[in-house]
């Protein structure tokens, strides 16, 4: 693997000052004002001896990592850790690394690995430096576990490390807790040559799982508890998807991560609050390691901002987990997860999960997000972007009882309106929507009151209202069937009203309604999505989260939709007019057959006071 190419920096100084500052951006700044890193050499692929200070100057200005464990579908709160570090790396001249974090093998699986890939890809980063580039293959943990084992062997040849025999429960107790230090473990005393030989028994499959681990040996009294001789490597016979059994002994994730950033040679190992304890255990190894010369000077430093807390979600694993195995929701990428396939499918798009990222900023403070904010993003960016249409969700048909004789007999008469009503300057517009109007047309069932309430201005006897697109009409009244449910609204269209020619204006109207035509409407299945939970912080406090599922969460309904969206592909997204802003699912919609939408996001919050 050659250097890879530094992500471009920033087109103009100005570009850089437009970006929010934070606490990160300004250590950076510090970081390459001071030259900290300048002196670091690129040395090559991941299973070189990358930790030499050999070879050229590193051309990435720094470093930067996504360090996903391959046994899951990343969600909403990886997709703003993807966008900080890509972006911090992009906007800084720098590369960010997708790196694999595999030290767990029997909860790692190809599926996942592919869909992490996927998910980046679609965000729109790489992991190579230049964007688009995908050639190099992502970083992976595995592919330093040689290194990693050799670097245990310095340790324990330095007296930093020990095998313990004890049992789990022994060691839990030895442990001690916030209140009480902890006791040595009775093999803290061996020699450093007793315990190279016992690890390497370990190493040769000598003992059996879970009999025996080895821990660092720092300080049972520490304040800290993860300093409490943490263990570093333990026996675990299991097929590794990428190893397979080559190894029967893996190290822990606090030991592995470290050791992974300083191989890659990482500037700046960002992750969230959670790790801040465990960030004394990251600065130690590093200075043995780098004391025993098997890394070079300076190594990585770690940073820790706060996770993402958004309202109405979750984000477990496990707890997401349990709403797919128990069958809540329709499976990883069902449109009410919050994971990234799931966020995909219900219309979301990559700027508009960027915008979000960018907008929440990163602080080292927990703090709730409002949902809305992530609507209001997708909103945002979609505005611009969707094809308008119209669809009538909850039809009654309309009939315009003097059509045959104003406009005659079977007249079907075209209508035409803007696909994107609002273009931008010096760009070509998409051609417009062409549909028809004749004596049948469907329309909302809300869109008619016999008895109107006070300031309605829709269809009710003797008032006028323009079908969209279309003429002015005037309600004469319904039909009812035998329990008392209207069937159908009657109304008069009037002559030389219709929109786009020179009467349209002759006749004053206080609202325009959306409409589909009966001879050239299309049924479609429609997907109504609301948020999967009704309480704002459905797991907080020991909470059942189950409890709050929402029951509206999902309605699917019999939709008509006009014409032009009879072509609609697979995850395309419009506006229908009046309603939402809506997608054609990218599983189940099948052009020209079975048309499919999904509701992504409403034109307003419906949540909100």
């Amino acid at each position: 693997m050659s250097a890879p190419t530094p992500s471009p920096a920033p087109a103009t100084a100005a570009a850089e000052a437009a970006k929010p500052s934070n606490f990160l951006r300004q250590i950076i700044e510090s970081d390459l004002a001071a030259g900290t890193y300048a002196s670091r050499r690129w040395a090559g692929s991941p299973g070189d001896a990358a930790h030499h200070a050999a070879g050229q100057p590193d051309p990435a200005k720094i470093r930067t990592r996504f360090p996903p464990e391959p046994n899951g579908y990343l969600h909403i709160g990886h997709a703003k850790s993807i966008c900080l570090n890509f972006g911090l790396a992009r906007d800084f001249g720098g590369v960010c690394h997708l790196r694999f974090d595999d030290t767990n093998p029997e909860k790692e699986d190809t599926e996942y690995v592919n869909s992490i890939i996927d998910s980046v890809k679609w965000l729109g980063f790489d992991w190579n430096g230049s964007l688009g580039d995908y050639s190099a293959a992502p970083y992976q943990a595995s592919d330093y576990f040689d290194f990693m084992y050799a670097a245990a062997e310095t340790l324990i040849t330095a007296g930093h490390a020990y095998v313990d025999e004890q049992t789990v429960e022994q060691m839990r107790v030895n442990r001690g807790d916030f209140g009480k230090p902890g006791v040595d473990s009775p093999f803290r005393a061996r020699t450093p040559e007793e315990n190279l030989a016992r690890f390497r028994e370990m190493r040769d499959g000598k003992h059996e799982d879970g009999s025996m681990v080895l821990r660092a040996k720092i300080d049972m009294a520490s304040p800290n508890i993860n300093m409490r001789d943490p263990a570093i490597y333990r026996i675990r016979r299991a097929t590794h998807h990428h190893t397979g059994d080559t190894w029967c002994i893996y190290p822990m994730y606090t030991f592995a991560h470290p050791i992974e950033d300083a191989l890659e040679q990482i500037t700046h190992s960002i992750c969230t609050l959670e790790f801040e304890d465990q960030r004394p255990f990251y600065d130690w190894l590093m200075a043995r390691l780098c004391d025993g010369h098997m890394l070079a000077s300076p190594p990585p430093k770690q940073y820790e901002f706060a996770r993402l807390n958004l309202t109405y979600v979750i984000t477990s694993k496990r707890k997401l987990a349990q709403l797919v195995y128990d069958h809540k929701v329709n499976g990883w990428d069902d449109p009410r997860m919050p994971t990234i396939v799931g966020l995909r499918r219900r219309g979301y798009t990559p700027e508009a999960l960027n915008l979000f990222a960018e907008r929440i900023g990163v602080t080292k403070s927990d703090s709730w997000i409002d949902y809305s904010t992530l609507e209001g993003c997708l909103r945002e960016d979609l505005e611009t972007k969707a094809h308008r249409g119209m669809a009538v969700l909850n039809p009654v048909k309309l009939v315009l009882t003097n059509w045959d004789e104003v406009m005659g007999a079977g007249h079907l008469e075209p209508c035409i309106q803007p696909a994107l009503p609002h273009v931008t300057e010096g760009t070509t517009p998409p051609p417009p929507r062409l549909f028809t109007i004749g004596k049948e047309v469907w329309i909302e069932r809300e869109d008619f009151e016999e008895v109107p309430p006070k300031g309605y201005k829709r269809l009710f006897p003797g008032n006028k209202v323009r079908l969209k697109g279309g003429y002015v009409i005037e309600c004469t009244g319904c039909t009812k069937d035998a329990d008392g449910v209207i069937t159908q609204v009657e109304a008069t269209v009037v002559p030389d009203t219709k929109s786009g020619t020179p009467g349209a204006d002759s006749v004053k109207v206080k609202a325009a309604i959306t409409w589909v035509g009966v001879a050239n409407g299309i049924s479609a299945e429609v997907r109504l999505y609301d948020r999967l939970f009704s309480d704002a912080q459905p797991d907080a406090g020991g909470k059942d989260f189950i409890e709050s599922l929402n029951p509206n969460s999902l309605k699917v309904i019999t939709a008509i939709v006009e014409p032009s969206l009879a072509n609609a592909q697979p995850d395309q997204k419009f506006q229908f007019e009046r309603h939402g802003y809506f997608v054609a699912d990218r599983v189940d919609h099948v052009v020209g057959l079975k048309p499919v939408f999904n509701l992504a996001v409403g034109l307003k919050d419906s949540w909100g006071k």
